[in-house]
């Protein structure tokens, strides 16, 4: 372990990837898996400022923004005393409701019940603006001093980011980008859930619909909980790599999958921001380019030497972790011969889960039913395959068996739960080494190739021999999904 941050927190990083390449193999990965625990004996928490931001647009007039309110003021009274808070209120503009004076205010007793007074007295006006209330929020995150303070913030939103482009948008989450985290929220069913994946990937935070907003209240207190477990402002991924490499890209892959590559900084080492930490765990994958005839055949090589850093209270950035590297080895059998690695054959599939669930919920939303009908079959078959269940149940909530008895998307099916589908489909929360056979799944697993529907050729084969697809255990059931 190499330097420990600051304020308890201790990190491991390990790299997992196959050394030996294909003879023509012109990519190389690696899943990397970060855990950062609590050191014994250190208990002081982190000084954090807080950013509730509180969509007041037109259309929560009424029990929605009541539930609203009422989730606000039980997150204000889960702070510690001592916090940095600000209160938000958003339309298509920005406004500073606590504290009177702008910026932000510490935390105690009376400044509690300020805050909670300024957000009951909130009237729906207007129309809805996002990126001018992130804006808002970056300015006030800036007016913090200490590098060590944890700046964290949380949005809900009932409708569509209509008074601005997503150009403008794009701009804005580009500029706040690193400065704070940010989880959102997603009311009712008038909103867009790209919209939401696009603000939490960017800021590194998560994104909910929250169908029934009587459950906002709860959602907010934990949320707002978790956030004050955080402990380490910012951490990055150092990717030293050898002249013959490129990085083709990073992404996170667990507990949510994102696209980190264009946030790159570069330099003798490439530096990628991985957002606050707090004790948990988190997976990568980071893949790079090469031309296979630059490789000497059975030539053991370092492709990259990976490194974990971290901000130290006084603004410092240095390693946190003992680095690893990335060691290849191009072999001269062409194609075949390689073992596929089971934990990237199963992120890729992961990814490829997202990608249908996201494909059923756009066909739903823009009313092409057969064609959502279609993506939810195959994201079931692959949920199931996976043995993720809360995907999988999410999948459920809006399924049903159709007249030719495979599973359709139920006709009377609220649109809030179709933006949950959407919202979801990012989430993997499976631990990187639980076995595919996992804790109780909620059906068999099939025995058949839910991605090219090929059979195995042996009864206790693990993964399919056409197309490296993780099969489930050998005592599950053989048939089709589609014939069940």
């Amino acid at each position: 372990m190499g330097d420990r941050p600051p304020l308890g927190l201790g990190f491991a990083l390990e790299v997992d990837a196959p050394s030996d390449l294909p003879y023509d193999e012109g990519r190389a990965d690696a899943l990397i898996t970060i855990t950062a625990d609590s050191a014994p004996g250190s208990s002081a928490p982190a000084p954090s400022a807080e950013i509730l931001i509180m969509d007041r647009s037109l259309s929560m007039t009424g029990h929605k923004l009541d539930e609203a309110k009422r989730a606000m003021r039980a997150a204000i009274d889960t702070l510690r005393d001592g916090t940095l808070l600000a209160v938000v209120a958003g339309n298509h503009r920005a406004d500073v409701i606590f504290p009177a004076t702008g910026g932000l205010a510490r935390v105690d007793a009376r400044t509690r019940e300020d805050a909670k007074l300024r957000v009951s007295g909130q009237l729906p006006e207007g129309g809805t603006a996002i990126g001018q209330w992130l804006a808002h929020a970056r300015a006030l995150f800036a007016s913090v001093e200490s590098p060590a303070t944890v700046r964290h913030a949380v949005l809900y939103t009932d409708g569509k980011d209509e008074h601005e482009t997503p150009e403008e948008l794009g701009e804005i989450l580009t500029a706040c980008t690193d400065h704070f985290v940010c989880d959102a929220r997603g009311l009712g069913d008038d909103w867009r859930y790209t919209e939401l994946l696009r603000i939490t990937e960017a800021l590194h935070g998560s994104a909910e619909a929250v169908v029934t907003l009587s459950d906002l209240t709860e959602d907010f207190t934990r949320l707002l909980r978790e956030a004050q477990q955080i402990v380490v402002p910012r951490v990055y991924l150092g990717l030293r790599l050898n002249s013959r490499f490129q990085l083709a890209f990073v992404r996170q892959t667990r507990p949510v999958e994102a696209e980190l590559t264009a946030r790159q900084q570069r330099g003798d080492e490439t530096h990628v921001p991985l957002g606050s930490w707090g004790p948990q765990t988190r997976q990568y994958q980071v893949s790079l380019r090469v031309d296979p005839d630059s490789l000497t055949v059975d030539e053991t090589l370092r492709a990259a030497r990976i490194t974990l850093h971290a901000e130290f209270p006084d603004g410092s950035r240095r390693p946190c972790a003992e680095s690893a590297a990335l060691v290849v080895r191009r072999r001269s059998t062409p194609g075949f011969g390689v073992a596929r690695s089971p934990d990237l054959t199963r992120v890729e599939n992961e990814r490829e889960l997202g990608m249908a669930m996201r494909a059923c919920a756009d066909a739903q939303l823009r009313g092409d039913l057969d064609r959502a009908d279609r993506e939810l079959r195959l994201a079931l078959e692959l949920a199931e395959a996976l043995g993720d269940g809360p995907r999988l149940r999410s999948l459920r909530a809006v399924a049903v068996d159709g007249p030719d008895g495979r599973p359709r998307v139920r006709r009377d099916v609220a649109r809030g739960r179709i933006l949950g589908i959407g919202v979801d489909s990012t989430k993997t929360a499976r631990g990187p080494a639980e076995p595919p056979g996992g804790p109780a799944q909620d059906s068999p697993t099939p025995r058949v190739c839910p991605r090219c529907r090929t059979k195995p050729t042996s009864p206790t084969a693990k993964f399919c021999e056409e197309c490296g697809h993780q099969l489930g255990d050998a005592g599950a059931a053989d048939e089709p999904m589609d014939a069940r």
